[in-house]
C-alpha cells in the first residue's frame, strides 16, 4: 500500500480544486453533438455509428433533433458566436451548398479522415461529406391504383385524397412537380399550379417521412412521391408499396454532413465524420435503411442492391439539382409552400 503524507493530500486537493474546470473541459470534449432529424434516421445513427464505432472508444454522442429548416436557422443565429452548440449537422446536399455560401461550415482537412480514401469523389465537398444516396421515385399501392408512369400520373388531381404529400420533402416535391410540368432543376415556376391543383383536390399533407408511411400502411393514401431507399425501408416493415421510376428524371438526394466552423468539439467532429465513412456503418444503413453507400469498398449483398440501386436504363435518366437556384430562392420558396400551398 502506497501512503499519503498529509502535505501531499493537500497539495493534491488543492491542484484538484485548481484543475477542475480544465478536467471538466476535457470531459466536455470526449461529447459530441450532432445536430439531425428525430426518427429512424435518429435511432440509425445510433444504432450504425455511434454504439458500436464511437461509444466503445469513450465517446458520447447526443442527438439535437430538429427539421432542417430550423437548424439552418439556429446555426445562422449563432455565426458570430465564438462556439456553437452543435460539433456536426445533417442536411441535405442543396442545403450543405446553401450553409456553405452563408460561410458557416467548415472547409474539412481531408488528412483527419482515414476513412475518407474511400470515398467516391462526387460525395467529397470542400465543406461536408455525402453520407447516403438515393432517388426520388415514385410509390403507390398496387391494391388500389395501378402503376403510374411519372410525376405527371402521380401529382394529378385525379387521385383526390388519395394522393399523400410529405412536409419536410418541400423542396423535392417542387423539383418533382416542375418535372412534370414542363420545369426542370432549374426552373421550379411551371409546377407551382400541378401542386395547388392537388391541394385543392384534396391531396393530404403529411409532417413527417413515418406519418406518411402510416397513411401507406393505413391505405389512408394511394400514392406520393419518396425516396427509393425509404420505400425498401417500408417494404422490409410488411407495408404494401411498389415504386416505379418517373420518366420524367429522377431527382438525386444526398444526405450529408457539415462541420459548423464554431463547433465546440472539432476534434469530435472529425472522429464522427470518419466514423460515418466506415464501410459497417454504410453496410448497416444499406440493410436497414436502403440508402446507397458512399463509398467504395462498403460491400451490399447483390439482391439487396437490385432493390435500392437503379438499373442501367434508370442511370441515365438520374438528375442532379441545381443547388444554386434553390439556395437562392429558398427562402421565397418557403414562403410559397407555407403561404401559398399549404396555407
Amino acid at each position: 500500500m502506497i501512503k499519503l503524507s498529509r502535505r501531499s493530500v493537500l497539495a493534491g486537493t488543492a491542484a484538484a480544486a485548481l484543475g477542475a474546470p480544465s478536467i471538466a473541459r476535457a470531459q466536455d470534449n470526449k461529447k459530441i453533438i450532432i445536430g439531425t432529424w428525430g426518427g429512424d434516421y435518429s435511432r440509425l445513427l445510433t444504432k450504425d455509428i455511434d454504439a458500436p464505432l464511437l461509444v466503445p472508444k469513450g465517446w458520447e454522442c447526443v442527438h439535437a433533433e430538429e427539421n432542417a429548416d430550423p437548424r439552418k436557422a439556429k446555426m445562422l443565429a449563432e455565426k458570430s458566436l465564438r462556439r456553437g452548440t452543435t460539433d456536426v449537422q445533417g442536411f441535405s446536399a442543396n442545403d450543405m451548398y446553401e450553409l456553405d455560401q452563408q460561410g458557416l461550415a467548415e472547409q474539412l482537412d481531408y488528412s483527419k479522415m482515414p476513412n475518407a480514401k474511400n470515398l467516391i469523389p462526387s460525395m467529397k465537398y470542400a465543406y461536408g461529406i455525402g453520407h447516403i444516396y438515393s432517388g426520388k421515385v415514385i410509390l403507390y399501392n398496387p391494391d388500389m391504383m395501378p402503376a403510374p408512369t411519372g410525376f405527371a400520373d402521380t401529382l394529378d388531381p385525379k387521385h383526390g385524397n388519395k394522393l399523400g404529400i410529405i412536409d419536410i420533402q418541400r423542396q423535392f416535391n417542387m423539383v418533382a412537380s416542375a418535372l412534370a410540368s414542363g420545369g426542370s432543376v432549374s426552373n421550379f415556376e411551371p409546377g407551382k399550379e400541378r401542386l395547388i391543383a392537388c391541394r385543392k383536390a384534396g391531396a393530404r399533407i403529411y409532417p413527417s417521412n413515418e406519418a406518411f408511411a402510416q397513411a401507406l400502411k393505413t391505405g389512408e393514401i394511394a400514392c406520393g412521391i419518396m425516396w427509393k431507399a425509404r420505400a425498401v425501408q417500408w417494404q422490409n416493415a410488411g407495408i404494401k408499396v411498389n415504386t416505379v421510376a418517373p420518366k420524367e428524371g429522377i431527382p438525386m438526394y444526398v444526405s450529408g454532413f457539415v462541420m459548423p466552423k464554431n463547433a465546440p468539439n472539432k476534434a469530435g467532429a472529425y472522429a464522427w465524420l470518419d466514423a460515418m465513412m466506415a464501410p459497417p456503418a454504410q453496410e448497416g444503413f444499406a440493410v436497414d435503411m436502403g440508402y446507397n453507400p458512399t463509398v467504395t469498398n462498403a460491400k451490399v449483398a447483390d439482391d439487396l442492391q437490385k432493390r435500392i440501386g437503379f438499373t442501367p436504363d434508370e442511370q441515365k435518366r438520374l438528375v442532379d439539382l441545381d443547388y444554386g437556384y434553390m439556395a437562392k430562392n429558398d427562402v421565397a420558396f418557403q414562403d410559397w409552400w407555407n403561404k401559398s400551398f399549404k396555407g
